[in-house]
């Protein structure tokens, strides 16, 4: 079969020379159209993508940080690059003192931060990206040192730490009172610490862990547990979003290729392991724990058989228990007791040898020092007329002019602390005396207080600024054995001291009498720690105590409450936590009977 040449039917032949060339122009103009589009488009492709610029710490391994050659190295720049390599992106690293490249990704000179923990008050300034490590918060302190386990044992302690670092914002956040000693780089940080200088340094433990090693320090160390545990990923400055989101899905890219898991484990490896994910967790769990809850349901059902039997015999083996514990308490209280008397026995022995000891010499002070006193003035007429004649001149390593009056007063405070060392060991004396007597006796109160605290002095003075007494005028007499009650009221005192927690905290203590009931009390007041009301129901129970890491044994209440008893009185106790205690002492006045 053969084709016939095409012809043009004549009505659509276009004679005219002129409509042929428009109409051959309209024909050509969509072509150039596309053709110059594509010119564009191709120009466009060809034109180089903004180089982005990515900041770091040049001192934070294994992180980030600047190897022996000066080139960006670690974690967090290996993870950028091959971000910046799944998503097209063409990045320069820039590596700088911390509070330098924070300054710099305010001002616009970085586009991003390979690596921040991620915190609540600096969502202000940043956004974050999806985390992609943990990075833990340690104290670090020198081998041997006790005192600093948590945040609390930081207040008042010498503490440095990186200026412009996370630590050091919460440091500030917190506001810990302590003494912040900054530097700009760890490496900073632990050569000071190491070297023996301040208390601790906050730096995190991985990164601390490299510092240690590489600068060869053996004499510090992490805490065991750490301070803080925070998120760690990429930041951009606030509103920066597109950005962040293109690093968002590169770093979902890499986690699902595996190569994020590559380079975690390279740089990382088993100190900061991955979190297994919750699926597996799951799986894992029901294929153990669903025979184990079989088991255990099978074995619930089995017990209720034999509850009954169980509670029956449980309760007459409690009540046996019971029995047993309260005879074994008493006995312990009766042992306690005669070794505490025992102890005051050979402590009036004791305190009666030194009085001896101690008064001799004093009273040979006193008599000289009286003698001295009485021939001062003798001699100061003899010295006068030599200072009239002659002029001021030396006596001892002083101008006679200065000591003519020092010399009395030095002499009236000898003669006043030898009074007051022969009253000291009077009152020591009658402290330790045993007194086998009954509580008949008639005993001023306000003395034996007086007594007391002097006892207590020195303990006072150690622990609070604050002490006041106010005795009421006029105190009749208690009935009662005054040696036993002057032991409960030291023991009152000193639980008083013990419980306060700063030398600012007050202690007062204050008499009066009840003559409606024919009491007379003492008020002992703290401004410690106090109590909850459940410590404070079993205060005066044997072997209750709150101090027993400090050494306490839980008698010293019960003794005194059993002493307050035998006499007839009563100990009444008000407290709540953190608003001190209140302790009053009441005991019957003394009255004469027909018989006496």
């Amino acid at each position: 079969m053969t084709l016939s040449p095409f012809r043009v039917h004549p009505a659509m032949q276009i004679s005219n020379p002129r409509k042929l060339r428009i109409l051959r122009a309209v024909c050509l103009l969509p072509i150039l159209f596309f053709c110059l589009t594509g010119l564009a488009l191709a120009e466009e492709e060809a034109a180089p993508e903004q180089i982005l610029v990515i900041g770091g710490d040049h001192n934070y391994p294994p992180y980030e940080y600047l190897d022996q050659f000066g080139f960006p190295a670690g974690y967090n720049v290996e993870l950028t690059k091959a971000i910046a390599r799944v998503m097209g992106m063409e990045i320069k690293i820039r590596l700088d003192d911390w509070g330098r490249i924070r300054r710099a990704l305010e001002k616009g000179e970085v586009d991003l931060l390979m690596g921040m923990a991620h915190t609540e008050e600096r969502r202000s300034e940043v956004d974050f990206s999806s985390p992609h490590a943990k990075v833990h918060q340690s104290i670090w302190v020198r081998k041997g040192n006790l005192a600093i386990r948590s945040k609390a044992d930081l207040v008042g302690k010498d503490v440095v730490v990186m200026k412009g670092s996370v630590m050091h914002d919460y440091m500030l956040e917190q506001e810990i009172v302590a003494n912040l000693f900054l530097v700009t780089t760890l490496t900073d940080a632990l050569t000071l610490l190491a070297s023996g200088q301040h208390d601790c340094a906050l730096v995190a433990k991985l990164p601390g862990e490299y510092l240690l090693s590489e600068l060869n320090l053996n004499n510090i160390h992490p805490i065991a547990r750490p301070l803080v545990a925070q998120n760690y990923g990429f930041a951009v400055k606030k509103g920066n979003l597109s950005l962040l989101a293109r690093f968002n899905e590169g770093l979902s890219l890499l986690k699902k290729s595996g190569d994020y898991r590559k380079i975690r484990e390279k740089w990382l490896g088993v100190l900061q392991p991955e979190g297994i994910p919750g699926a597996v967790i799951v799986r894992y769990g029901a294929l153990v724990l669903g025979p184990l809850l079989l088991v255990l349901v099978l074995i619930f059902l089995w017990s209720r058989t034999l509850r009954k039997q169980v509670a029956l015999r449980t309760g007459e083996l409690e009540l046996e228990i019971i029995e047993r514990k309260r005879a074994a308490d008493e006995l312990q209280v009766r042992q306690k007791q005669l070794l505490h008397a025992d102890k005051m026995s050979s402590l009036g022995i004791l305190t009666s040898g030194v009085a001896h000891e101690i008064n001799n010499p004093n009273g040979l002070i006193q008599l000289n020092l009286s003698q001295l006193s009485k021939s001062w003035p003798d001699a100061m007429a003899i010295l006068e007329e030599h200072y009239r004649s002659h002029g001021d001149f030396k006596l001892g390593w002083f101008n006679y002019s200065r000591m003519r009056e020092e010399i009395p007063q030095m002499l009236d405070e000898m003669l006043d602390s030898s009074h007051k060392i022969k009253r000291i060991v009077e009152d020591l004396k009658d402290f330790a005396r045993r007194n086998d007597s009954g509580y008949n006796d008639s005993v001023d109160f306000a003395g034996l207080i007086k007594a007391a605290l002097r006892l207590v002095d020195n303990q006072l003075r150690k622990s609070t600024n604050h002490f006041s007494v106010e005795l009421a005028e006029g105190l009749p007499p208690f009935r009662g054995n005054g040696h036993r009650i002057e032991q409960v009221v030291v023991n009152l005192v000193l639980n008083a001291s013990q419980a306060l927690t700063s030398s600012q905290q007050a202690i007062r203590v204050r008499t009066g009498q009840l003559p409606e009931e024919g009491m007379v009390y003492l008020e002992v007041e703290d401004e410690g720690c106090g109590m909850e009301s459940d410590q404070l129901d079993r205060i005066t129970d044997p072997f209750f105590t709150t101090r027993r890491e400090t050494g306490g044994t839980g008698l010293g209440l019960s003794v005194s409450d059993g002493i307050v008893k035998d006499h007839q009185g009563r100990l009444e106790f008000n407290s709540e936590p953190g608003q001190g205690m209140r302790v009053r002492l009441l005991l019957p006045i003394y009255q004469e009977t027909d018989d006496e």
